[in-house]
């Protein structure tokens, strides 16, 4: 059911006030998503689940106490990056992907990617 001109002129007032009285919580709400949010616990969760793998290695021999420490932790983060990846859905992944690949990878590595392959093409002229 649409809003009526009324409800929609208070609906455009109220967040004028919200935008007048604190511009960057605002932004900050306009900018992040379902799936930027998610992404960002995967990403930390990721982390941890190295991290606790690391500890595993690390202190296991030692302390299987400690071992089992870095083991639930690594079942906690794993949960976490599933329990997110659930909320993503496959829209939400498909555009994360799709960004990964298009811009932000290209940007951080360069064309580390080429030169890596360039000494291992065959050069057909050369024979």
């Amino acid at each position: 059911m649409p809003l009526s001109e009324d409800e929609q002129r208070i609906l455009q007032e109220i967040e004028a006030q919200f935008y007048a009285n604190d511009p960057h919580l605002a932004q900050q709400v306009s900018e992040t998503t379902l799936y930027r949010h998610a992404s960002r616990n995967i990403k930390w969760a990721a982390v941890g689940f190295v991290l606790g793998f690391v500890f595993l290695l690390v202190t296991f021999t030692t302390s299987p106490g400690y071992g089992s420490v870095g083991f639930l932790a690594m079942l906690g983060c794993a949960y976490v990056i599933v329990s997110n990846l659930r909320k993503m859905g496959r829209a939400g992944l498909e555009s994360i992907t799709a960004s990964v690949r298009g811009k932000k990878l290209k940007s951080f590595f360069g064309d580390a990617g080429k030169n890596f392959r360039r000494p291992f093409r065959k050069d057909d002229g050369s024979n």
